[in-house]
């Protein structure tokens, strides 16, 4: 009997073939394996190194991991429902809120149908959108902040069915008053839907956080345990809206994404409010050090809602990117922006009191190798 052997060649869908096989950022792990060290303070993720609540720990510690997470998360979207004065049918959870938007982006987004968002924002978002087919349409920040009113006009101009609108940016760490996007909901046109990413509203005044009514189809809100509830590794965010999109999440999410101690552990975070509190202390004592750090060396610290702080370094984006990559050689993970003219600063996450000193130690040097074209390996 003869064997043929047949060489099966798979077959991408056009779509699939036209993208690049990579990835929105380069983790911190990827640039520790190429440099054969690992980092001496993780200032780059925007991470609460401050940690999760004692209580969430312990939480998922117990989570018994041989069985499936509970599909519906039923617990922590009815403990969500009753935080924010909702029904849980307003509430969906997912991987994080770049999951949740990978899957609205697959509800809404058919190749060539027009998206709008701010040239240089949160390129996840950007990604999701690429990898659907959409076509992105940009508006330039307006003095370092999103221009909500040229997002909106920008949507009526495209017929876009979606916008996206940061608040607190990233990377810029500004923000608009809460009243002000309630307002501003008014220009928004007819069929588009506004994705008000608030992954670091924890860390904002109250001013920041807008009244908004759950049941306005106009709207969906998308928020994190990853930022100031310090659970990023364990990837929980969650989407408010009306129940017909929420329930719309249903027809494509991974229903067994979310893992059991991930559950347990939000769920023990929402209810630890004291801990909460505990860590927008850390980040405002933070933030104020890390302005001082940048006006000691001559930079400009931009005022922020986030756990972090974008650092004018007072040229254009060559200059921030020698900055950049002098810290980075001195043990010191950070990032920048990657859209002019915001590219002329570096973005610094809160960290300990450790990191903290580590920055400032290495920054004076990252700065005299960058305005002597110097790198150093």
């Amino acid at each position: 009997m003869r064997y043929v052997m047949l060489m099966t060649q798979y077959r991408l869908t056009p779509l699939a073939a036209s993208l690049p096989s990579t990835v929105p950022f380069v983790g911190p792990e990827t640039q520790e394996r190429v440099q054969g060290s690992q980092f001496a303070a993780r200032l780059g993720a925007n991470e609460s190194v401050f940690g999760p609540s004692p209580r969430a720990m312990e939480a998922m510690a117990a989570a018994q991991q041989w069985m499936y997470g509970d599909p519906e998360s039923f617990e922590l979207r009815s403990a969500l429902a009753a935080h924010h004065s909702v029904t849980p049918e307003h509430i969906i959870v997912g991987e994080g809120i770049d999951g949740l938007l990978g899957y609205l982006v697959r509800l809404m987004i058919a190749p060539g149908d027009p998206v709008i968002t701010s040239d240089g924002a949160y390129p996840t978002f950007n990604y999701h959108v690429a990898g659907y087919g959409g076509i992105l349409h940009t508006v330039p920040y307006l003095d370092d902040r999103e221009d909500v009113t040229a997002l909106f006009k920008k949507a009526s101009e495209k017929d876009a069915k979606l916008v996206y609108l940061a608040n607190p940016d990233n990377p810029m760490g500004s923000w608009h008053a809460g009243e002000k996007i309630t307002k501003a909901l008014d220009m928004l046109p007819q069929g588009c839907l506004l994705i008000l990413d608030e992954a670091y509203i924890e860390c904002a005044q109250n001013e920041v956080v807008p009244a908004l009514n759950a049941d306005d189809p106009r709207l969906i809100r998308m928020r994190t345990f990853s930022k100031a509830y310090g659970l990023a590794g364990a990837r929980v965010g969650y989407a408010i809206g009306t129940p017909d999109l929420i329930a719309a999440f249903g027809k494509v999410r991974n229903h067994f994404g979310m893992n059991r101690a991930a559950q347990a552990g939000a769920l023990a975070a929402l209810q630890d409010a004291g801990w909460l509190a505990h860590v927008q202390g850390q980040i405002a004592t933070t933030r104020d050090r890390i302005a001082q750090i940048a006006t000691h060396n001559g930079l400009l610290p931009l005022p922020s809602a986030a756990n972090f702080v974008a650092i004018d370094c007072g040229r254009d984006g060559t200059f921030a990117k020698a900055v950049l990559d002098g810290l980075v050689a001195r043990g010191i993970f950070v990032r920048m922006p990657f859209a002019t003219p915001q590219n002329r600063c570096i973005r610094v996450s809160c960290g300990t009191p450790a990191d903290m000193d580590a920055f400032a130690a290495a920054l004076p040097e990252a700065l005299n190798d960058a305005k002597n074209g110097l790198t150093r390996a």
